[in-house]
């Protein structure tokens, strides 16, 4: 009678190895996978394109192609009249471009995310050039499907490292570059839902709740520290509206919130809190500290100006809401001000 297996740590150890092997090697077998249909697409798409131009087989050859391959394949999946409609459409986006690359790191991104991807982006985007960018940033940042569509309903592409702010001057390479790369202009926060009758203060309650939630469209790399982050500065008490720790940056991000235009005095105030966090809670290994104003609406030179000789740096978007309210509600919101006269009572 054989011995049973004695549980060391040395064998857990293995296990956990083991395991991990197997996911990676599930992983590697699906990105293959996923390469492999891609690029057969690719083909597929570059025939279908050839033949519709050339052969005189009607107007209706994809479907006629659609229904005789279902004859030939009844349990394969993948070629409906609609998908061949995206395969040839797939090749035909990004046919010039490619061929202008030949080989190259676009080309290995083309292939790289799922197709349901994108079908996504070819419904929705109208330049190869946006579309590699949404190619680019679902890699890096592991987008799912929805989070995919999210964005370009949002038009990340546009709003992507927009904002007025003065990086290059008070930040080092490559930290510069990398934090101008991490902010948007503008910001869409969708955040107003009701499904029943509501009042004033539910609108106050909800935009409390939600403060959060509305600068999560910040994006990867941003870590919550605190609403109302209290300070206390010469025996006086200050409070961020919003502070947040950038994992990549490695420092923190001070955020102010302001429901009404740009002013210059916005951008003194934040450089004051900028400095106070600096002195308080920066640590020896961690970054200068960056500040963004956000605002409903600004004047760019205004901005400019606002920042040229400020030493901290500050970068200016603005935000917007596209829940449409009723206008008697809409002259009845709180602004960002009396949220946080009440947060401090």
């Amino acid at each position: 009678m054989e011995n049973s297996v004695v549980f060391t740590q040395e064998y857990k150890d293995f296990i956990v190895n083991l395991k991990s092997k197997i996911q990676s090697s599930q992983l590697k077998i699906a990105t293959t996978l996923n390469s492999a249909l891609l690029l057969f697409y690719w083909e597929l798409g570059e025939m279908i394109s050839y033949k519709q131009k050339e052969a005189k087989w009607g107007s209706k050859f994809i479907e006629q192609i659609a229904k005789d391959l279902k004859k030939e394949f009844p349990t394969l999946k993948g070629f409906s009249r609609t998908n061949l409609f995206y395969i040839k459409k797939f090749y035909e986006f990004y046919v010039d471009e490619i061929v202008q690359l030949r080989v190259g790191l676009n080309e290995d991104m083309l292939f790289t995310i799922p197709w349901r991807h994108h079908i996504e982006i070819l419904n929705k985007v109208k330049s190869s050039k946006e579309a590699f960018y949404y190619i680019e940033q679902t890699l890096k940042n592991s987008w799912t499907k929805d989070t995919l569509a999210l964005n370009i309903k949002t038009d990340l592409f546009q709003r992507d490292a927009k904002s007025i702010n003065n990086f290059q001057k008070t930040l080092p390479h490559p930290q510069a570059d990398l934090a101008k790369q991490s902010i948007k202009d503008p910001y869409v926060f969708d955040f107003l839902t009701f499904d029943k009758a509501f009042v004033e203060r539910d609108v106050e309650d909800k935009l409390v709740d939600n403060i959060t939630k509305f600068l999560l469209e910040l994006g990867k790399g941003f870590a919550f520290v605190g609403k109302q982050y209290h300070l206390e500065i010469a025996n006086q008490d200050y409070y961020i509206d919003l502070l947040f720790y950038h994992i990549e940056l490695k420092c923190y991000v001070v955020i102010e919130l302001k429901n009404r235009k740009f002013i210059p005095e916005y951008a003194g105030k934040l450089n004051f809190y900028i400095s106070a966090v600096d002195s308080l809670l920066k640590k020896d290994d961690d970054n200068s500290t960056i500040g963004i104003i956000l605002c409903r609406d600004k004047n760019n030179i205004e901005v400019e100006f606002s920042l040229r000789d400020i030493n901290k740096p500050i970068g200016v978007s603005e935000f917007e809401l596209t829940e449409i309210l009723p206008e008697n509600l809409k002259s009845r919101l709180p602004t960002i001000e009396e949220i946080e006269k009440e947060l401090n009572e």
